[in-house]
């Protein structure tokens, strides 16, 4: 069975860096699973400038190439700078994509290394969700816009009193995934013969990567620190001046992005940015380890130990040599 690479687990603990390495070693080719550089003219924020001096690299596009193709060190690497900020781009349009980089990497007996911390994304590839494929419904999206989670969840558990019960506290109170919800569970009474299409099947191994809360968060405040010197600032008034606005693009809702729209809104100062930022970034290192935690599959590994990276590549070594390997 054709055999995919996985390499997951919070922000900032060098997640790339070691799929570089591997790829290098096992012929193969990295596919991003950020949710956030998918987004074109928004590197800095989302940590693509950063990772490329972190790294030392020289980071090559190939005007031959199509739209989310970069290369570092030698290593390619697929879906970054796929849309435009203000075009949409759910996990459908990932997982469709996603899925012909990896077909066209084993037709080239490559190795997909699949890489990121958006734990959806990478569930939608391996796993498969029923729901990706049910379109959004924008007069539904509009009629319930600015609903509170309360009324959005009461309206929910009229539609579908099974997917509620199977809710957590999270999702509960998530505006955004009670919306989803209702939008599938108001598509799936309107066509109720619609079917999921079938998922592809790979062997696939889970790398994943933590690091004790206190040393994690002190990495994360670094790399926004080193995002500032990069001129994070700068980069947002860019997309602003190109006409690019909070509500009508993903600024509105990208970590280093929408922090600052009270600082442009001349309502609060740069320092508090900076500490939203912080707080928003350790925030989600927190649901990132929620998320991954859940999965059982995960063969996770303390950056903050020696030998660590020799440690991943021996455990992955006799995976990809490992003869009549077994479904994950």
């Amino acid at each position: 069975m054709n055999k995919l690479l996985v390499i997951c687990g919070p922000t900032a603990t060098g997640k790339t860096s070691l799929g570089i390495r591997l790829a290098k070693r096992f012929a193969g080719e990295i596919i991003s699973a950020d949710s956030r550089q998918v987004y074109r003219g928004m590197d800095i924020g989302t940590g693509k400038d950063i990772n490329r001096g972190v790294w030392r690299a020289i980071r090559r596009r190939k005007e031959e190439e199509p739209r989310g193709y970069w290369e570092v060190e030698g290593v390619p690497i697929h879906l970054l700078d796929v849309v435009e900020p203000n075009q949409e781009f759910s996990v459908a349009h990932y997982y469709r994509l996603a899925w012909s980089k990896i077909r066209g990497l084993w037709q080239k007996s490559k190795l997909p290394l699949l890489v990121g911390g958006s734990g959806f994304y990478i569930r939608n590839v391996v796993d498969g969700v029923d729901t990706r494929e049910i379109p959004r419904n924008p007069e539904l999206r509009v009629k319930i816009d600015g609903w509170s989670a309360k009324k959005l969840f009461d309206y929910l558990a009229k539609l579908d009193p099974e997917k509620v019960g199977m809710m957590n506290k999270s999702d509960r109170n998530n505006p955004r995934r009670l919306v989803r919800a209702i939008e599938v569970a108001i598509f799936k009474k309107e066509n109720p013969s619609w079917r999921p299409p079938e998922q592809p099947k790979s062997d696939s191994l889970f790398i994943g990567l933590k690091a004790p809360r206190k040393i994690l968060y002190q990495r994360i405040d670094k790399r926004v620190d080193q995002r500032l010197a990069q001129s994070a600032e700068e980069e947002v008034k860019r997309l602003l001046e190109k006409g690019y606005t909070w509500k009508g693009s993903a600024l509105g809702d990208t970590m280093g992005y929408q922090e600052w729209r009270p600082f442009f809104d001349s309502q609060a100062t740069k320092k508090e940015v900076i500490k939203r930022w912080q707080f928003a970034e350790h925030d989600y290192a927190r649901r990132q380890m929620t998320w991954f935690g859940r999965d059982k599959r995960i063969r996770w590994f303390d950056i903050t130990q020696k030998g660590w990276q020799d440690e991943v590549e021996s455990w992955v070594k006799r995976w990809y040599h490992q003869e009549n390997a077994q479904e994950s």
